[in-house]
């Protein structure tokens, strides 16, 4: 098993489906739970995001808003281009301005889980290579 599975799979805010709506922007297998979608007067989305080991999302943009990641279990990384990727734990919160190319996912042993709050419309872009994501190291 997996480092954090347990954790992760009972987390606070559910586990959630397999993300299979935004599969094609994952390298590897994603859970999302929807906490709250935009509708009347709320206009940002709130889901858990659930990743297994090695998953990770492709890089992205936010337009017209921000993104808003609470790191609830497992450790994970974000990365914004042309930046190094900073490691990710419970209690880690990141803010993401608009326009900003980024990426977030599981380390390659552990389950990692975050509250996405996001605002605005979402860019997919390419995938974070496996070279790219080989090269990233704990410390």
């Amino acid at each position: 098993m997996a480092k954090n599975e347990d954790v992760v799979k009972n987390n606070l805010f559910g586990f959630g489906d397999l993300n299979v709506t935004f599969a094609k922007y994952f390298k590897g297998n994603s859970y999302l739970n929807g906490l709250v979608t935009p509708v009347g007067k709320i206009d940002v989305n709130v889901s858990n995001v659930n990743f297994e080991p090695c998953c990770r999302n492709n890089w992205h943009i936010h337009h017209n808003g921000y993104q808003i990641l609470l790191v609830t279990a497992g450790e994970g990384w974000y990365q914004e281009v042309g930046q190094p990727a900073q490691l990710l734990k419970a209690g880690d919160v990141i803010a993401i301005k608009p326009g900003v190319k980024h990426w977030h996912g599981a380390t390659k042993d552990s389950w990692f889980s975050h509250i996405a709050i996001t605002k605005g419309t979402s860019e997919w872009l390419e995938p974070v290579s496996d070279e790219e994501y080989a090269q990233l190291v704990m410390w």
